[in-house]
Formats: C-alpha cells, structure tokens, sequence
C-alpha cells in the first residue's frame, strides 16, 4: 500500500491506499490504533477492493493538534479525504472508535456510504469497558529502550494470546524512533482522553437506529479482559435489532485479535460476502 497525504480540516492526514481501480473500501482504525491495524484483513480481501486506511489526527504519522478531537472534527477529516479522492460514495467500515465513526458518518453524511461495517462497536460496550482497556491505554506516553523491548511489552497484553506476524507492521507503526534509540508511542494521553470524552458524549442509542443503510455488525465473541468481550454478544445483536437494513455476524478472536489470525480470515470473508451481495 502507498503511504500518502492530503491536507484537510487544518491538519496532514495520513492514509494508506492500495491505489488500485477496484471498488473503495475505507476502514477506520480504533481509538489508539493506526492504519496498519488492518493489514492482515486487506490480505484476506484478494485486491477486491481499493483499500483506504487513514490515521486519525493525533494516531499514527497524521498531525497531532493539542485541541480538537471531537466526533465531528474526526468526521470532517475523514469527508475531506473522501472529497479529495473525487469519490462519490464509498464502502465504509471501521472497528472500535473507527466502527462509531463510521456509523456518525453515515448518519451525518449518508449520501457519501453505499454500505456501512461496523467491527466491534454497538450502541453500548461492555460496562466494564473503561477497565477493559486500561492495559492498552497503559502503553502510551512511555519511553522504551528500544522497539524490541516494546514489543515484549506488549506481547504480555492478556488480550494478545498469540502472536500473528502481520502484528508486526501496525506496533512498528505505533511508535516514533527517538535520537538516543529509545522509542515512543505516537498516541499520547491527553488526545485519547480527549476522543474518549467525545465519543461519550454522542447518543449512539439514538443515532444507530437511524442508518438506514445496509450494514454489517462483525462481533469478536472472545475474552478481552477480566473474562469478557468487550462488546458482549446480546448488546450487538440488540443493537442489529434496532437497524432497519442491519445483519449480525461473530467471529472467533477478541476486540483486538479479530484482525488477526483466523478472526481475521474470517472477517474478510464476511465483508467480502456482504460488500458482493
């Protein structure tokens, strides 16, 4: 994938792009996550699609304002890329924080999706979400060592129960190199917190039931943490409920390794089956 810029909504946005003449299919990333969280998914999409994979402002190599962090900051920046690609409509999907995003787009925008993935986000988490994810959240606005010791760190997760070698180009995108050989997150605190109290504040129980889009909900039904999904099974399906043009699908792996492994086999055969039907 080409790696590319486009200056939008005041900011560089980075993207990836497979930048062939395929049908566009843009993913979004999660909260803390960057564009290469789908490499092992785009492997299982065969080049049926050209593939899109923005960072969002303040992940990855895109700029990282102090303020503006909003649902509709990250909508603009998102729309903006879409209009200067010269597109139309566009496959959209996204997982986590990408999955909310993408369902604001299409609500807000709806003129710019033909159909709408949604991978592991609903109208409400796991109540125990905030303690869920304090292990990946942990990881940032630390120095370490060096990338290998980074990586040793991470592999420990108790989310991260094997090791998929396509997981080495999205924690190599995660972190900066520093002068002295130590290395960094890109992701810093006070942004996530930031897109953490955006996201609380929208009413997605309210804003789901208006896509009228068809849509596809992928649910990883494995423990995270503390034993659990972090989107349990029944709030998905409760949520696929209340869409007027929405199926329901769970794939093996958790919030994290349903992009990786066979979750992430099996999550490119459901986009594929559902973007060709």
């Amino acid at each position: 994938m080409k790696d590319l810029f486009v200056s939008v909504n005041n900011i560089n946005l980075h993207y990836s792009d497979l930048s062939n003449n395929k049908p566009v299919l843009i993913l979004l990333h999660g909260l803390t996550a960057n564009a290469h969280a789908f490499d092992k998914v785009v492997e299982g999409l065969n080049d049926s699609y050209r593939v899109i994979c923005p960072d969002f402002r303040g992940n990855g190599l895109s700029d990282k304002p102090e303020t503006n962090y909003t649902v509709e900051d990250h909508a603009a920046d998102i729309v903006g890329l879409i209009n200067h690609l010269g597109l139309e409509t566009v496959y959209l999907g996204g997982h986590s924080f990408g999955g909310y995003l993408a369902v604001y787009i299409a609500a807000n925008y709806p003129q710019l999706v033909s159909k709408l993935i949604i991978l592991d986000a609903a109208t409400s988490m796991n109540p125990n979400a905030a303690k869920m994810l304090a292990n990946a959240i942990s990881r940032l606005d630390a120095v370490y060592p060096s990338f290998d010791e980074y990586l040793e760190h991470v592999k420990k997760a108790p989310y991260l129960d094997f090791w998929d070698p396509a997981m080495l180009s999205y924690y190599r995108a995660d972190v900066q190199d520093l002068p002295d050989g130590t290395v960094k997150p890109r992701c810093q605190l006070n942004s996530i917190a930031q897109k953490s109290i955006a996201l609380s504040k929208v009413k997605w129980a309210e804003l789901f039931p208006l896509i009228a889009h068809p849509a596809l909900l992928v649910n990883a039904t494995g423990a995270y943490t503390l034993g659990e999904a972090l989107l349990p099974p029944e709030i998905a399906q409760s949520t696929v409920a209340g869409m007027p043009n929405a199926r329901y699908a769970a794939v093996e792996g958790n919030h994290l390794t349903m992009l990786y492994g066979k979750g992430a086999d099996s999550t490119a055969i459901l986009i594929t089956e559902f973007l060709s039907s």
